[in-house]
């Protein structure tokens, strides 16, 4: 499963969604997390303080994300958090570690007992 990350660092999750300009893309298999690509974005967030919906740009990012099944970052607001899920990805706000965000984000899509290790349990999907 390939999951997205809103993080400066690269080893913590610690961007708002609308403040990131590049997303890193990990693959999670059997609980073992690989980043494997890097995207640019254009920033969704215009520091408006009316702070419109954002078309071109959101459009940008899904488009960007399309084959991640969740995004992870670590604040999000309710609009961009909705159309995100209505274009197919689980949203999960956090801070801290990666790998226990993607570990989150596994969980959270998958919805099975596996955790992200197919060891227990065959019927993960993702793995």
């Amino acid at each position: 499963m390939l999951i997205a990350v809103a993080s400066k660092t690269g080893t913590e999750v610690d961007q708002h969604f609308g403040h990131a300009e590049k997303f890193r893309i990990f693959k999670y298999h059997k609980g073992a997390p690989v980043q494997v690509a890097e995207v640019e974005v254009e920033k969704y967030c215009s520091f408006d303080p009316d702070h419109p919906f954002r078309h071109a740009q959101f459009n940008g990012i899904v488009e960007a994300l399309k084959d991640c099944k969740a995004v992870v970052t670590a604040m999000i607001g309710e609009m961009p958090k909705q159309e995100l899920e209505k274009a197919g990805l689980k949203v999960i706000s956090t801070t801290g570690s990666i790998e226990p965000a993607l570990k989150l984000a596994h969980d959270a899509v998958c919805q099975c007992s596996c955790g992200g290790d197919n060891r227990v349990d065959k019927s993960c999907q993702y793995q």
